[in-house]
């Protein structure tokens, strides 16, 4: 896969990911947990990061594992909620709140509360655009969240 002239596109593993589930594209994402729709959010979310990282760092893999760790973190994650925030629709936005004030029983040591909520929201947004199909949307929003990062 080419990724130079697409930047933080993995778009092409995404289809090819959700092309080999079809069973995924049946189930509405409206309907499902807040904490499954973040489950899987959680994991798009690091797909992107760590392409960002193998497009931009000559670091080691361990050096990348943890630059990656940097980036995903809640407080990472609250912080590239607040980039996104103003492009997010009505729909967008209700994805999002659905996934902050979802119970989750438990917050990491390290991380503040509202950093978490904000996190899970976000993942909860991603897993929701992935499983809808959204594909280009979910690219757009993932790039305006990372491109602090990027350099942009």
């Amino acid at each position: 896969m080419e990724y130079a002239n697409e930047t933080l596109n993995p778009g092409g593993l995404l289809s090819l990911v959700s092309a080999g589930l079809p069973e995924l594209r049946r189930r509405d994402p409206r309907q499902m947990s807040p904490l499954v729709l973040a489950y899987i959010g959680d994991t798009v979310y690091d797909l992107f990061v760590r392409t960002l990282l193998l497009e931009r760092s000559d670091a080691t893999a361990h050096g990348m594992h943890m630059q990656a760790a940097k980036r995903v973190c809640a407080a990472a994650q609250a912080e590239a909620f607040r980039r996104v925030e103003p492009l997010l629709n009505e729909e967008e936005l209700a994805v999002f709140k659905r996934g902050r004030n979802a119970h989750m029983g438990t917050v990491p040591k390290n991380a503040r509360i509202a950093d978490y909520r904000a996190a899970t929201g976000l993942e909860a947004l991603l897993g929701y655009l992935y499983l809808s199909g959204q594909d280009a949307r979910l690219t757009a929003l993932v790039r305006a969240a990372l491109a602090e990062e990027a350099g942009n």
